[in-house]
C-alpha cells in the first residue's frame, strides 16, 4: 500500500470514530426540550434511555439518527475508495465512537444503532432479518438489552455464515466476532445483571433509593 493511500485509510477510520461520537440523544433531548438522558436511568445516551427521557417520539429519531453514523462511516469509507476492509474498520470505529464519545468525555451509548446501521450498508439482508429476533425476544422477555443481545449475536452468526459461504471478503469476519465482541463489551452491566435477575424490564418503574 502506497503511503497516500494509508493515510487516506487513516483519515477515514478517525472521521468514523469522529461521526460515531456525535451525541444524537443528548442534541434530541436539548431539541425536544426534555432532560438529558445522562441524568436518569442508566446515565447512557442510547434509544433505551432516550425512551425513558423523552418517549418513543424522540427515543427513535434518536435511534434514527445514531444509526445513521454507522451507515455513513461506511459509505464514506466506500466512497472514498477505501478496501472492504476499511470498510469494516469504519463501522467499528463509529460504534466505539458511538459508546467512547470524544464530545461526551468517553462515555455515549450501547453501540447497538450505529452497528445496525453500517450492517444496514454491509449487508442489508442481515440488517433487517434480525429486526423480528430483536422486538419478538423484547416483546416476551420485556428486556431491550436481551433484545440487544440476541439479535446481534444472531447477526454475528448469519455474517459469519454469508462470508463462507457466498463468500464475502474474509474481512467481513472480523465485523461478524469484532462488532459482536464490541457489544458484548459494551453490555457488560447489562448482562450481569441479567445474569443475577436485577436487570430492570421495560415498564418496571426503578425502584426509589435506600434510605440513608
Amino acid at each position: 500500500m502506497d503511503a497516500p493511500s494509508l493515510l487516506r485509510d487513516v483519515a477515514i477510520i478517525v472521521a468514523a470514530f469522529v461521526i460515531g461520537g456525535i451525541p444524537w440523544g443528548v442534541i434530541v433531548a436539548k431539541i425536544a426540550g426534555g432532560p438529558d438522558p445522562r441524568t436518569i436511568g442508566s446515565g447512557r445516551t442510547g434509544g433505551s434511555n432516550m425512551m425513558r427521557a423523552l418517549g418513543p417520539k424522540w427515543a427513535l429519531l434518536s435511534g434514527l439518527l445514531d444509526a445513521a453514523k454507522g451507515s455513513v462511516a461506511v459509505l464514506l469509507a466506500l466512497w472514498a475508495g477505501g478496501s472492504d476492509a476499511v470498510a469494516v474498520l469504519a463501522a467499528m470505529a463509529a460504534v466505539i465512537g458511538h459508546s467512547r464519545s470524544i464530545f461526551l468525555g468517553f462515555h455515549g451509548g450501547r453501540g447497538i444503532a450505529p452497528s445496525w446501521g453500517a450492517l444496514l450498508v454491509l449487508q442489508p439482508w442481515i440488517a433487517l432479518a434480525i429486526i423480528p429476533l430483536f422486538a419478538g425476544v423484547i416483546l416476551v422477555s420485556r428486556y431491550s438489552s436481551l433484545g440487544s443481545l440476541t439479535a446481534t449475536l444472531a447477526a454475528g452468526v448469519l455474517l459469519a455464515a454469508a462470508t463462507y459461504l457466498i463468500p464475502l471478503d474474509p474481512w467481513f469476519y472480523v465485523y461478524a466476532v469484532g462488532g459482536v465482541a464490541l457489544i458484548f463489551a459494551f453490555h457488560a452491566d447489562n448482562i450481569q445483571r441479567l445474569l443475577t435477575g436485577k436487570e430492570r424490564k421495560i415498564g418496571t418503574p426503578k425502584p426509589p433509593p435506600a434510605a440513608a
